[in-house]
């Protein structure tokens, strides 16, 4: 049984959530709460799971009370926000902060927002969640690094947010060209790359079609219903394009990585961080069948084992490793005298 704690200032909002775990037997509502104050009580005497929390509540700062959280007795959170651009903002910096997940708020577009929900606790429930940890300074270009032809793929879920804020800031200005696909909401991505960009020595920001793939430039998947794939024969480029779920998800870490060993072969480098279910490891494991480089997140590190686990057990990771040692050792694989 997952016990679930609500932390939500509307109580109608608090009801709806415990309406959407009211059918499924292996969740446990043992408490609601109102406002932070109340939710410190609550955590206290109930000794919860999980922790369901809106960050956008007025008059209280939820951000302040997360990070006191994660600071003094982290555990799994899982934020409830609506699909703004202040929602994403808040989202964001509470996923940055350690928070596990996210899902929508209903609205009379997206009245079975909360489906997704109960997985999302489970999620949450099993995660590795640690002590809240500094930002990374970001890493500057040095003498000593020179880009080969490497064309870096890097796919993430849940978790990824701090997975990725940890590595892109350890990718040097001029660092292989790279592309990222995480799993996130349309609303979310172009606030991600922002933030992303603020702590990347490069410069990041979401792909269009047709960006072209170059020295010390790293593309985010637009969220939503298009995928980002690569394309092009000496001069490859994005690809983003309106397309169905892949392996359950849209952009599709699998759509990505198969592109590239498609498009760039041998060239390929790719990266599988934390994440739920399985989207990636078809992909990954089609990189290294193209004689392409794979590291895949190692378990010890991640919020959630599932998409690396996933393919390293059908071999499409060449190497395992901690996610503070990811950046140094894409910088050495893509170095033209640190590549072995």
């Amino acid at each position: 049984m997952i016990r679930v704690l609500i932390v939500d200032d509307s109580a109608t909002m608090r009801a709806l959530i415990a309406a959407a775990l009211s059918t499924d037997p292996e969740f446990m509502v043992v408490g609601e709460a109102g406002d932070p104050l109340e939710a410190r009580e609550a955590i206290k005497a109930l000794n919860p799971d999980v922790i369901t929390l809106d960050v956008e509540m007025p008059n209280m700062n939820g951000l302040d009370f997360l990070e006191r959280l994660m600071r003094l007795r982290p555990m799994p959170v899982v934020m409830v926000s609506t699909l703004t651009t202040r929602g994403a903002e808040a989202t964001l910096a509470a996923l940055e902060l350690g928070a596990v997940d996210c899902v929508a708020k209903p609205t009379s577009g997206a009245p079975h927002a909360f489906a997704a929900l109960p997985d999302k606790l489970r999620a949450a429930a099993q995660a590795r969640v640690r002590p809240l940890r500094e930002a990374c300074a970001a890493v500057e270009t040095d003498g000593s690094f020179a880009p080969n032809d490497k064309i870096v793929a890097i796919g993430s879920s849940t978790g990824g947010v701090e997975a990725l804020l940890t590595l892109v800031a350890r990718l040097p200005a001029n660092c292989a060209p790279t592309v990222i696909t995480q799993h996130m909401p349309a609303t979310f991505t172009g606030s991600f790359a922002e933030r992303l960009n603020r702590t990347c020595a490069a410069e990041v920001r979401e792909a269009r079609d047709g960006d072209p793939l170059t020295t010390g430039k790293v593309f985010l998947a637009p969220g939503g219903d298009r995928h980002l794939e690569i394309d092009g024969v000496s001069h490859l480029r994005c690809r983003v394009a309106a397309g169905a779920p892949v392996s359950g998800h849209c952009p599709s870490v699998d759509m990505l990585f198969e592109s590239v060993a498609r498009t760039a072969k041998g060239r390929g480098f790719g990266v599988i961080l934390t994440g739920m279910g399985r989207d990636g490891a078809r992909g990954l494991l089609a990189i290294r069948e193209a004689g392409g480089r794979t590291l895949g997140q190692n378990e010890a590190s991640c919020v959630v084992y599932g998409m690396p686990k996933a393919a390293f057990e059908i071999g499409a990771v060449e190497r395992q490793l901690p996610l503070e040692k990811i950046g140094a050792a894409i910088r050495q694989l893509t170095n033209k005298e640190g590549e072995r």
